[in-house]
């Protein structure tokens, strides 16, 4: 039987492509696309395909936070990311949430459709930039270093703004500032904003401003 597969992508053009490579081979059936993450989910909720192939960063909700639900809505599903990302900021979280496997938008054709069949059967499939990700995590279970678009939210948090205000001037969603922060609550080991702060301006990943 072949393989049932969802394509996710906000560019329509993506999708196209992705298709293309898929349904010119038997081993592969494409039984719906989404454009976003909620449609992502009722989609892969009416079709119940074995493998969701999606990007991370689309409108609406969170590529970390569609894994998760997936996983909870449809358990059977194997979700294999295809993203241009490959820092730790968009790989940990997707990993931590059950994405089966990571790649990046650069992969050939025909490793992309290798990549599908092992999601299939449930095998962990990572680029080579992404394995080196995990292998340096593995590695370094001390304190991490946030990453600068981190170190950039936290440096508004730190001027006093709101989740709301980071998300707006850095045209993102609350759910990815929360996201973000709760990472460098990990990365720096403390467990609120204000002691995240702190530690930032001790070890120098902040700078007080200087002046009246």
């Amino acid at each position: 039987m072949p393989i049932r597969m969802i394509i996710v992508d906000d560019h329509p053009v993506v999708r196209d492509g992705l298709r293309g490579i898929f349904t010119d081979d038997d081993s592969f059936e494409v039984v719906g696309e989404a454009a976003d993450g909620p449609e992502a989910l009722a989609v892969a909720l009416r079709t119940r395909p074995d493998v969701v192939l999606m990007d991370l960063r689309m409108p609406k909700m969170s590529g970390s936070e569609v894994i998760r639900r997936l996983r909870e809505q449809t358990p059977g599903v194997n979700v294999l990311v295809l993203t241009t990302f490959d820092d730790d900021a968009d790989v940990l979280p997707a990993i931590e949430q059950g994405a089966t496997g990571y790649l990046l938008k650069d992969t050939p054709r025909a490793d992309l459709r290798r990549a599908v069949q092992a999601a299939a059967r449930g095998e962990t499939v990572l680029s080579p930039s992404v394995a080196e990700v995990m292998t340096n995590r593995a590695r370094a279970p001390e304190r991490r270093t946030p990453s600068p678009r981190e170190l950039e939210i936290l440096g508004l948090i730190a001027r006093g703004a709101t989740n709301r205000e980071v998300a707006a001037k850095l045209f993102i969603t609350e759910a990815t500032v929360k996201t973000h922060l709760l990472h460098v609550f990990a990365k720096l080991e403390v467990n609120d904003r204000a002691s995240a702060v702190a530690v930032a301006y001790e070890t120098g990943l902040l700078k007080r401003a200087s002046g009246p």
